[in-house]
């Protein structure tokens, strides 16, 4: 005899993987795999004639950090100081200037309505003048919010951990310590603190690795009481940590590595990385990526999911029992790499897009993105079969997914972009140096062909608006 499900029951069910779609927890989405599928976002925009712009909202101060989305509500951080306009100095260089900005900052958190761009409440969560300089290209909020649909944790790196519940009120604060991120063989160049918190069974996980002493720690979500912490032999690096399937997953320079979510302690570390690692791990099929692109070794490694103990590879080995495969000097620098559809994409700081069979680490093809130069310091995220990259000119390239290059489309906002975007509900949101853009589109799909169409009527409007 069949039981026939009560129909609430049923209703939950279908409700569920819409509801979990709708949701942008932390840096880049879900377990940071960039991926909202069943979205729809819009593959044209334009920001000038306002063609799928549906809002925009002037973000005051300076901030890198990405926003996150649960529900109706969408969260940010910036850094402002009164009175004082911030420098920015986007682009490809090296050498590394401080901005000492020897004045005080009120560090907030912003709730936006995620249909309107209304601000629903805006909250300081410190003031005071910071503990440690930024780097010209940098800012003083750069760590992207975590929430859990209850709370929401920010953290601006020196200046401590804070969790608001959903309506602004200060739940609890953790002092961090000094965190001085500075290069690891002059750490008198500080860069300044990139690491987010994630929000994984109860837990806030903060990777804080610097100059002095790195650890990783975990604090209880509702009381900020530190649940354990795991001291590093590593330098600075700027990843934000990956759990998944109760381990947390962490770049490196020493050593990468998987951490047991519940106490702390070390599963398994591999050696050999790039000196300035900066993107975070990414987790698809049962592998662990990794990209590290400072430095001469430059590598590109997979490492299987239930690595135990040491797996660093020997002198001239390219695999191992738990390393599915490496690739030296082909790693990204800044931006994080995404995995969509058995593809993992890595697109570097100077916009040259490769793409890899993620089993295998096999090459399928490399292009400059767009045809054109520019400098890439968000990271690409995908839908609906296209990959998004967003370069430091908010041109955002999107290409379709697939073993061959093809450019679906180019769009652009007004601005400077380094933050990473966010997706919900079929909306594309964007953080430029100054503003927040929602991108929202009608088009659930292009017809190949019609793209052209899109920017040529975008053109018409341009023209018949006047100077």
């Amino acid at each position: 005899m069949t039981r026939r499900l009560p129909t609430v029951v049923i209703a939950a069910l279908l409700l569920a993987p819409s509801v979990a779609a709708q949701q942008w927890p932390s840096f880049r989405g879900e377990s940071a795999s960039g991926i909202a599928d069943g979205q729809h976002p819009p593959l044209v925009w334009n920001g000038q004639t306002g063609h799928h712009v549906a809002w925009r909202r002037p973000i005051a101060g300076l901030g890198h950090s990405s926003p996150v989305v649960w529900g109706s509500r969408l969260f940010v951080t910036t850094a402002v100081a009164p009175g004082h306009d911030p420098y920015l100095r986007p682009g490809l260089y090296g050498e590394s200037p401080e901005n000492p900005e020897d004045w005080v900052h009120e560090f907030r958190v912003l709730c936006l309505d995620k249909s309107t761009g209304e601000v629903l409440w805006q909250r300081v969560a410190t003031a005071g003048k910071p503990k440690i300089p930024r780097h010209v290209k940098s800012s003083h909020a750069t760590p992207t919010p975590a929430t859990d649909g209850q709370r929401v944790v920010v953290s601006f790196g020196s200046e401590g951990l804070f969790a608001f519940d959903m309506d602004g009120r200060l739940l609890w604060k953790v002092d961090l310590g000094l965190l001085d991120s500075g290069a690891f063989d002059a750490p008198e160049i500080r860069w300044g603190y990139g690491s987010s918190p994630v929000i994984d069974q109860g837990r806030v996980v903060v990777l804080c690795d610097e100059n002095n002493q790195s650890f990783l720690a975990a604090f209880d979500v509702e009381t900020g009481r530190e649940l354990w912490r795991t001291l590093r032999d590593e330098g600075p690096t700027w990843g934000t940590p990956t759990v998944h399937g109760g381990q947390v997953i962490v770049n490196g320079f020493h050593h990468r590595g998987g951490y047991d979510l519940a106490t702390g302690a070390e599963l398994w570390r591999m050696h050999g990385g790039g000196d300035i690692p900066i993107p975070t791990p990414v987790v698809a099929d049962d592998l662990a990526f990794f990209s590290s692109a400072h430095g001469p070794e430059r590598p590109l490694v997979a490492v299987r999911l239930e690595a135990r103990g040491d797996v660093s590879l020997a002198e001239g080995e390219t695999s191992n029992r738990f390393v599915a495969w490496s690739l030296p000097r082909r790693a990204a620098y800044l931006p994080t790499p995404i995995v969509y559809r058995g593809e993992l994409y890595v697109g570097d700081d100077r916009g040259v897009l490769t793409t890899y069979r993620a089993a295998t680490g096999e090459q399928i093809y490399q292009t400059r993105l767009g045809g054109s130069g520019g400098a890439h310091s968000s990271s690409p995220v995908a839908a609906e079969g296209n990959v998004y990259f967003t370069s430091e000119e908010c041109e955002t390239h999107v290409v379709e997914a697939g073993p061959s290059y093809r450019l679906v489309a180019t769009n652009r906002v007004p601005g400077v972009c380094l933050a990473s975007p966010a997706l919900s509900e079929g909306t594309f949101f964007l953080r430029t140096s100054t503003e927040l853009w929602a991108l929202r589109g009608d088009d659930p799909k292009v017809p190949t062909g019609s793209v052209e169409d899109h920017h040529l009527l975008d053109q018409r409007r341009l023209e018949q608006a006047g100077p």
